[in-house]
């Protein structure tokens, strides 16, 4: 009747006795960081009473057992860093009941089977890390569930699925550093429950879809690093829920829309190291929610507008290495609430 079994850390066992398919009751097995495994029993498939398998870390598996598709209770699978994987079964489709599924760091996987889209319990999918991914099935979009999708750092992917834009209730997208995505998919303006969308270091980027201004519940949005946008679309001005925009080193911005002013929910702008920017919009002056604006090295602004004076809330100004000011407004002896202002 032995419900959970942990043999964590064994790092010389290289085998496992197939008998272990006989521990019916197993709810967890867990088997982390056994990096000399090769290989897991068949049997396994037989633990129906299984809910949770962790064998993160298990570092030298070259497959997984078909079998394990049987465990149709699971709902946690962990495979983090079983880097040896170059595929995984399709039969993983049939785990239904699944709701967290976490690849990171499975850095060999090439392909993920079409099945996983048949995982429609799934609310986690982390593939961070995935670096020799370099498409991503389109089945993926029938993961309705799926609150959090993370494919940082999966820098071999060329393109995402239209699909994922029918993940409505997805509330966290993180594709950070996924260096080789040359666009976005104009769908993504589907996720109109996204709160947080982190593109930072998608260094291929040229644009973003117009469409993101339909997001409409983003209250965080990361583009830093994004250094091939020469320009943003006039449409971020629709996201008046967001508080935080990173565009921090974004070096080939020219300009930015004067739709930000839109944003009366915003707290936090970051706009450092963007060397190309010449001035910033008049508008930015109605930021009156925002306590922190960092301009910090922006080496060709010239000007800042007048209007930044109705920054009431203002606590924090970084204007550190715009070498190219030669003077700052007065208004900006209105802004009572500054702390911090740092113009080295």
């Amino acid at each position: 009747s032995l419900t959970t079994l942990i043999i964590n850390k064994c790092s010389s066992l290289t085998s496992l006795p197939n008998e272990l398919g006989m521990l019916t009751s197993l709810t967890t097995l867990n088997m982390k960081s056994c990096g000399s495994l090769t290989s897991l029993p068949n049997e396994l498939g037989n633990l129906t009473s299984l809910t949770t398998l962790n064998i993160r870390g298990c570092s030298s598996l070259t497959t997984l057992p078909n079998e394990l598709g049987n465990l149709t209770s699971l709902t946690i699978l962990d495979i983090y860093g079983c880097s040896s994987l170059t595929s995984l079964p399709n039969e993983l489709g049939n785990l239904t009941s699944l709701t967290t599924l976490n690849m990171e760091w499975c850095s060999n996987l090439t392909l993920l089977p079409n099945e996983l889209g048949m995982l429609t319990s799934l609310t986690t999918l982390n593939m961070k890390c995935c670096k020799s991914l370099i498409l991503l099935p389109n089945e993926l979009g029938n993961l309705t569930s799926l609150t959090t999708l993370n494919i940082r750092e999966c820098s071999s992917l060329i393109t995402l699925p239209n699909e994922l834009g029918n993940l409505t209730s997805l509330t966290i997208l993180d594709i950070y550093g996924c260096s080789s995505l040359t666009s976005l998919p104009n769908e993504l303006g589907n996720l109109t429950s996204l709160t947080t969308l982190n593109i930072r270091e998608c260094s291929s980027l040229t644009t973003l879809p117009n469409e993101l201004g339909n997001v409409t519940s983003l209250t965080t949005l990361h583009i830093g690093w994004c250094n091939k946008l020469t320009s943003l679309p006039n449409e971020l001005g629709n996201l008046t829920s967001l508080t935080t925009l990173d565009m921090g080193l974004c070096t080939k911005l020219t300009s930015l829309p004067n739709e930000l002013g839109n944003l009366t929910s915003l707290t936090r702008l970051n706009i450092e190291w963007c060397s190309r920017l010449t001035s910033l919009p008049n508008e930015l002056g109605m930021l009156t929610s925002l306590t922190t604006l960092n301009m910090k090295c922006c080496k060709s602004l010239t000007s800042l507008p007048n209007e930044l004076g109705n920054l009431i809330s203002l606590t924090i100004l970084d204007i550190y290495g715009c070498s190219s000011l030669t003077s700052l407004p007065n208004e900006l002896g209105n802004v009572t609430s500054l702390t911090t202002l740092d113009m080295e």
